[in-house]
C-alpha cells in the first residue's frame, strides 16, 4: 500500500505543519512540536481541554481544537501515545488559570503517559483533572474497553461546558456523564496500512468482515461472512441496545477513513430505521469521518443517551475544522 508522504519518519511532523498552514486563522503550534493549539493561546479564566493520542485518527484529535471544543491536541506518532513531556507542553499551552481537563482514551499507553504529564503539571502549580473514555463495547470487561468515536461527543459536550464558563469540577462532571451514557461498536471490510511498514493490521478474505475492530488497525473480535448493511447494523445495534436503557439518543455513524460518504449515509438510513422501529427517539445525529483508522474501510455506530442538559451543550456553538 503506497502512501502520499515525503518520509515515513516525518509523517506526523509534516501533517501537523500542514494542518496549521491550511488553517492559520484557527490553529498554531509551538517550537516545531507535534501540538495543535488554539490560535492566540489559552483563554484566561476558562477551563482548558486537552486531548490527543496517536495520529492516524484524523480529524481527531487536531480537528477538534477551537471555540467550543479543545484548547490543545497532542499528536503522537501513528497509533502511538504521545510522550509525557509533550503532553505537559499541551497542558501548559491550554492553561488559562482555571485548570485543565484531560480527555483520555482507555489505552494503557495513553492512560499512563497522560497521568505522568498530569503529575508533572501539578508540580508546576496547574490544577489538572482526567476523564477516561471507554465507549467501545467490543470488549466485555469495562476496565478493558477502548475509547473510540464516542470520545468526540465528550470533546463537544465538555467543551461547551468549559466555554460556558463552568469550573473544572463541573466540566469534569459533564464529561463523565457523557462517558457513562455513551457506547460504540465498529466493523470493517478492509484493514488499514501503517505508513512505516506498508503492511495491513490484519488480513481479510473477500466477502468477509470483522466485527468489533479497534481504531489502531486491530482486527475485530469476530469474523463473519459479509452481509447486507441492514443485517450488519441490526447486529451492532442489538449489542448496543443491550447496554442502554434510555430512548433519547444522539447517533453517530462514524467512518473509519476509507469508507465513501455514500456508504455511511446508507448505513445511517438503516440505523435510523431500526432505532425508530425500536421506539428510540433520535435527538441529534452525525454522519461522517470523526474518529478514523487511516484508510480502514468500515464504520462504527455510537449511541449517547441524552437529557436536556447534554442536548443544550451539544447544540452550543462550535468553530473547528473537524466538527460539523
Amino acid at each position: 500500500m503506497e502512501k502520499l508522504m515525503q518520509q515515513a519518519k516525518h509523517y506526523v511532523r509534516d501533517m501537523v505543519l500542514g494542518i496549521v498552514s491550511a488553517h492559520p486563522d484557527l490553529y498554531e503550534t509551538r517550537d516545531g512540536l507535534p501540538l495543535i493549539l488554539r490560535k492566540g493561546g489559552a483563554i484566561q479564566g476558562k477551563v482548558g481541554l486537552v486531548s490527543g493520542g496517536g495520529s492516524g485518527h484524523e480529524p481527531a484529535h487536531a480537528g477538534y481544537v477551537g471555540d467550543g471544543m479543545l484548547d490543545a491536541a497532542v499528536c503522537g506518532e501513528v497509533f502511538t501515545s504521545p510522550t509525557p513531556d509533550l503532553i505537559l507542553e499541551g497542558i501548559k499551552a491550554a492553561h488559562g488559570g482555571a485548570g485543565v481537563l484531560l480527555i483520555v482514551k482507555n489505552y494503557a499507553g495513553d492512560v499512563m503517559n497522560f497521568e505522568m504529564a498530569k503529575e508533572l503539571a501539578e508540580l508546576e502549580g496547574i490544577e489538572v483533572e482526567t476523564v477516561i473514555v471507554n465507549d467501545d463495547i467490543a470488549l466485555p470487561a469495562t476496565s478493558e474497553r477502548r475509547g473510540v468515536a464516542g470520545t468526540v461527543l465528550v470533546h463537544k459536550i465538555a467543551g461547551a461546558a468549559a466555554a460556558a464558563g463552568q469550573p473544572l469540577q463541573e466540566v469534569k462532571r459533564v464529561a463523565e456523564k457523557v462517558i457513562a451514557n455513551t457506547r460504540s461498536i465498529g466493523m470493517a471490510v478492509a484493514p488499514c496500512y501503517m505508513p512505516e511498514s506498508g503492511k495491513p493490521g490484519f488480513d481479510l478474505s473477500p466477502h468477509e468482515m470483522e466485527i468489533g475492530i479497534g481504531i489502531h488497525g486491530e482486527k475485530g473480535l469476530e469474523r463473519k461472512s459479509l452481509a447486507p448493511v441492514q443485517e450488519i447494523t441490526a447486529q451492532l445495534l442489538q449489542k448496543l441496545r443491550q447496554e442502554m436503557q434510555g430512548n433519547d439518543v444522539i447517533v453517530l455513524v462514524n467512518g473509519m477513513g476509507g469508507t465513501p460518504l455514500s456508504e455511511l449515509y446508507i448505513t445511517y438510513h438503516y440505523v435510523a430505521e431500526a432505532l425508530q422501529k425500536d421506539g428510540v427517539s433520535i435527538k441529534r445525529s452525525l454522519t461522517g469521518n470523526y474518529m478514523t483508522a487511516l484508510e480502514m474501510h468500515g464504520f462504527s455506530i455510537t449511541l449517547c443517551q441524552v437529557d436536556d442538559e447534554l442536548i443544550t451543550y451539544f447544540d452550543a456553538p462550535v468553530h473547528t475544522v473537524g466538527f460539523r
